[in-house]
């Protein structure tokens, strides 16, 4: 039993420390300018009219803050938020208690929007220009319609792929915003800002390491940062150095380049086919990782550094990438490759 409430224990605090490294306010947001601008802008707006902020639609990759601008939002609009995961709502009354329960003005953060069901997002217009849902008691042609009134709210919408939301969808968002990967001299701020809160003396050369290598994602960022910080405690004298933050990293099978594990497996597989292209169903089966993991997770950053090439017939490994294995490249790189099965 004791056993049990350390671990409940140990959560809740994981819990709080990744809610406390959230910004506070608008001002705590670092980074995004623009979109945290236009976002203030419409939020007062909204406040001054006495009226719901507009629907939001934030885009962008994982780990980028869409929530704590969700967040922000209904502290800005001084409302209440709810969450909701779309892959979760395979029903439209699964979605029906969050939307009853809605307050004027309130926020409904939904996240994943791309993976919400067609059935659940056709639902959800109606809620979201009308303010009502329908629902059906009885199957059939004679069954019968509960028309339920709800209360005007704003609807903000994550998604890390916007390009699969339906025209429809993404049409009823009156603001619509993307968020860019973060540059290391704003990931250094958000780690110093982290490492205030968590109380750990962090050296601007380790913030830099640290942010360097964090895939322009302060969330990434941040866990760096707390693992980094456990090596200081531990096996150090809590102080986070350029020393303890190589350490650390090394650890973590992060290299200089900021590559993980996976990462170089995914371009070892690629090269053992003489460069590609490769499918990516192929080249998960090859690695045993599913297919998504690659796509949201993998294959983002190996495009924006040059890694690799996303082709037709599959992804290719690119010079630089050859050179970083340390490897000689095949005399003719566009020949078929032994995965060259397509998407």
């Amino acid at each position: 039993m004791a056993s049990q409430e350390g671990t409940e224990s140990r959560a809740v605090t994981e819990q709080d420390f990744d809610q406390s490294l959230r910004p506070a306010n608008f001002d705590e947001f670092v980074g995004q300018k623009g979109v945290v601008a236009n976002l203030r802008l419409a939020a007062e707006a909204a406040r001054q009219r006495k009226e719901p902020l507009d629907h939001v639609l934030l885009s962008g990759p994982p780990g980028h803050g869409k929530t704590s601008l969700a967040q922000l939002l209904a502290q800005e609009m001084g409302s209440s938020l709810h969450t909701a995961s779309a892959p979760a709502l395979s029903r439209p009354k699964d979605l029906v208690g969050t939307l009853t329960a809605l307050e004027r003005g309130d926020i409904l953060f939904l996240d994943e929007a791309h993976r919400l069901p067609p059935i659940v997002e056709e639902y959800l217009y109606p809620a979201m220009e009308d303010a009502f849902v329908d629902i059906a008691l009885d199957q059939g042609p004679h069954g019968r319609i509960l028309h339920l009134a709800l209360q005007p709210f704003t609807l903000v919408a994550a998604t890390t792929r916007e390009g699969l939301l339906s025209a429809p969808f993404r049409e009823r968002f009156g603001l619509r915003e993307r968020l860019e990967t973060y540059p290391p001299a704003d990931l250094v701020k958000i780690l110093e800002r982290s490492a205030r809160i968590l109380d750990t003396s962090l050296e601007p050369d380790a913030a830099r390491i640290l942010a360097d290598r964090a895939r322009g994602t302060p969330r990434v960022a941040n866990r760096y940062l707390r693992r980094v910080r456990d090596l200081a405690q531990v096996e150090g004298d809590g102080q986070v150095t350029h020393a303890v933050a190589e350490e650390g990293l090394h650890r973590l099978g992060v290299d200089a380049h900021g590559l993980e594990s996976l990462d170089r497996k995914c371009l070892k597989a690629i090269a053992r086919s003489e460069g590609g292209p490769v499918g990516l169903k192929a080249l998960a089966a090859a690695l045993d990782e599913d297919v998504r993991t690659l796509e949201e997770v993998v294959e983002p950053y190996l495009l924006r550094q040059g890694w690799i090439e996303r082709t037709p017939r599959g992804r290719l490994l690119t010079a630089a990438s050859w050179q970083l294995l340390g490897l000689e490249a095949p005399s003719e790189p566009d020949s078929p490759g032994l995965f060259d099965l397509g998407q």
